[in-house]
């Protein structure tokens, strides 16, 4: 049979690192959810400059979404200006 005795000191540095990989964890977790909603709310404005410049182009709402939908599949806007 083991014996082992009971030291503060170690138990407390074991919850010290494991509350600091916690903290991590919880940190990186947040910052992805706050990156992604960064990236949509700038997504969003991005979209809307493009649709306004496209509009000041003279372009119809029709051709307006088919370049927009263009931007979706990767083949960029062909905008002016």
């Amino acid at each position: 049979m083991l014996m082992t005795e009971w030291n503060w000191d170690d138990a407390l540095d074991v919850r010290y690192e494991e509350g600091i990989s916690e903290g991590i964890e919880q940190g990186i977790e947040q910052g992805i959810e706050q990156g992604i909603e960064q990236g949509v709310v700038k997504g969003r404005e991005e979209e809307r400059k493009s649709f306004l410049n496209l509009l000041d182009q003279g372009l119809s709402v029709d051709e307006i979404k088919q370049r927009l939908g263009q931007i979706t599949r990767g083949q960029g806007l062909g905008v002016r200006g």
